[in-house]
């Protein structure tokens, strides 16, 4: 089992950190191992909605797709792979606090196989990437503030 969670506090309205971050046509931008996203369904979000990734992890490259299970603009959007190398859950949240927004970013997942053996060290490297990425998206929230 694969469960990482990660948090950062964003000094940016909760309603503008949350339409940026929700946005799949902006994960290239904050998330450094996604090269790309585009959608399989019309937008805008929406549960259902279907968006395919395009990323570079751990020296491989990876191809998936994301179903939106759960969307409430501004507090969570729960998304789970519906095409990909393992089943995965990502969940953000958005919360007033700390003077700006906190952004939490949780995956979970059930690797098998070769992903199951290596799975401390996915959940390690899930970890350095989140916190990464969430710095990233901090900066880029607050440089234009």
């Amino acid at each position: 089992m694969v469960d990482v969670q990660t948090s950062a506090v964003i000094r940016r309205p909760r309603a503008e950190v949350a339409a940026y971050a929700a946005d799949p046509d902006n994960a290239p931008e904050w998330y450094a191992n996604i090269r790309s996203a585009s959608w399989r369904t019309p937008r805008p979000l929406a549960v259902g909605s279907e968006v395919d990734f395009r990323a570079r992890f751990l020296g491989r490259d990876l191809a998936y797709t994301y179903r939106i299970e759960e969307y409430v603009p501004g507090e969570r959007l729960v998304m789970a792979t519906a095409q990909g190398p393992f089943p995965m859950r990502t969940t953000y949240t958005w919360a007033d606090g700390e003077g700006g927004t906190v952004m939490t970013l949780a995956n979970a997942g059930e690797p098998s196989g070769f992903a199951a053996i290596a799975a401390p060290v996915m959940e390690a490297a899930i970890r350095r990437a989140t916190t990464k990425d969430l710095a990233r998206l901090k900066g880029i929230l607050e440089g234009r503030g």
